[in-house]
């Protein structure tokens, strides 16, 4: 049986919770001693490598005139999120059309786009085992000489069934009156763009995608981010090959030392963490009624501010920047308010904390959803939340006290479950399978 040190090639998406969650898997991986390298969209040139990670650059398009900025991870995405930001007004069964649809498009543009340099890539880097945290498919990985492995860290409804809501709905699980009409919507918005994207992945060789699926499930190990006290399992099992990640919380980010100006606050009053996401704070007007009332309240805020950092100014009872080390803000808080992103709200579970959730795209609304029904935290509508229904969900989660210890608890057995450690155990032995019978 072979123990020498292992070559592994991760490719998220370009954005930055799946990208992160990578990242913390990663680093047990490197921690164990083995190579690990990230093939990786361009703009994050620079951010991987001080984390002892190689860098394999990608472009998903024409690159642009001009180098990319230092601070410009991401910057793919910022902009198409920026562009389409007024989509995210409509219902989510109207978005299917606007949003989920271009957006689904713009992946399988940047998947043919970059198929000759990820080929380039595995022939280069010789992996042992090739790991996708994406949403559709790239004929390179699925054809390397290598087991392939994937991982959702998006909201596991991702992965369908009959007898849950349907994948980027935002329904509750209690009520599917609406979800036959919701699938009915996403087949014809979809259907055409998916049999031209699954033509392209045969020509590449590799196997035919599920029906109305974009991406293929691992015959080997399938990996997806959720903790068990909010999994739909019970509803929608899943077969030997998937394992479930409680939470993937990265150990690469900065201390973190609470400003006196926050940490310093009335007697009754709340810390509360502030984020929409690297992509969800570029709207400004929502970033700006957001800060326009909770200004109003006792509380004291951390916020990530996101991109457009400078575009707008935080209230006296708040600090922010543009970047913050999430995972070091969220266990000194007593509330996260959040878009919903996979990567937060499992963080959120994973230090015990209640949530206000304003959803803008993609698995956010179920996100949202789940955590509103299972009293987890509370859905607020994100662009007609009254004053009064901001105001009145801080306070019903901040003066629960049975729920923050529910939480506690919660948090405690989530954290003892390892998730970073049993992802890395489960490529570590996929590959090693792998490099023994071959």
């Amino acid at each position: 049986m072979t123990s020498r040190p292992l070559t592994i090639l991760f490719w998220p998406e370009s954005a930055y919770g799946p990208t992160n969650q990578c990242v913390g898997i990663g680093k047990v991986l490197l921690e164990r001693g083995h190579r690990v390298v990230f093939a990786a969209e361009a703009s994050w040139r620079g951010k991987l490598e001080p984390l002892g990670f190689e860098e394999e650059l990608v472009d998903l398009a024409a690159p642009p005139e001009g180098d990319v900025g230092e601070d410009d991870a991401g910057a793919f995405w910022k902009e198409f999120i920026r562009e389409t930001s007024p989509e995210f007004r409509k219902p989510t069964i109207e978005q299917l059309a606007t949003f989920v649809q271009p957006t689904f498009q713009a992946l399988i543009d940047g998947a043919m786009y970059c198929e000759p340099r990820l080929r380039e890539i595995i022939e280069k880097v010789k992996p042992d085992v090739v790991v996708e945290d994406n949403v559709v498919c790239f004929p390179a990985l699925v054809t390397a000489d290598a087991p392939y492995v994937r991982i959702v860290s998006c909201n596991p409804l991702e992965a369908k069934g009959s007898s849950v809501a349907p994948t980027f709905s935002g329904y509750p699980q209690a009520d599917p009156s609406g979800w036959k009409q919701f699938r009915s919507e996403f087949e014809s918005t979809h259907r055409d763009m998916w049999s031209s994207f699954n033509d392209f992945v045969v020509k590449s060789g590799a196997s035919a995608l599920p029906d109305l699926e974009f991406i293929h499930t691992s015959k080997v190990a399938n990996l997806y981010v959720y903790p068990t006290e909010a999994d739909y399992v019970g509803d929608r099992p899943l077969d030997s090959t998937w394992t479930r990640m409680d939470s993937s919380v990265r150990s690469t980010d900065d201390l973190y030392e609470i400003p006196p100006e926050v940490a310093n606050r009335p007697e009754g009053s709340a810390l509360v963490y502030l984020s929409l996401g690297s992509l969800g704070s570029a709207d400004v007007d929502l970033m700006k009624r957001i800060i326009s009332v909770l200004g109003k309240t006792q509380h004291r805020y951390i916020v990530s501010m996101g991109p457009a950092h400078d575009e707008y100014t935080l209230a006296e009872n708040m600090v922010g920047s543009e970047f913050l080390p999430q995972t070091r803000i969220i266990p000194q808080v007593d509330l996260v308010i959040s878009h919903g992103g996979n990567n937060t709200v499992t963080e959120a579970l994973h230090f015990g904390k209640p949530m206000v959730l304003l959803p803008l795209f993609w698995d956010q609304y179920d996100n949202a959803q789940r955590m509103h029904e299972l009293g987890f935290g509370k859905r607020l509508a994100t662009y007609a939340f009254t004053d009064e229904e901001m105001m009145g969900a801080l306070s019903s989660l901040l003066d629960d006290q049975g729920l923050r210890v529910r939480m506690a608890a919660i948090g405690e057995e989530i954290r003892a479950r390892n998730g970073t450690e049993l992802g890395a155990d489960v490529i570590e032995r996929v590959a090693r399978d792998y490099a023994n019978n071959h």
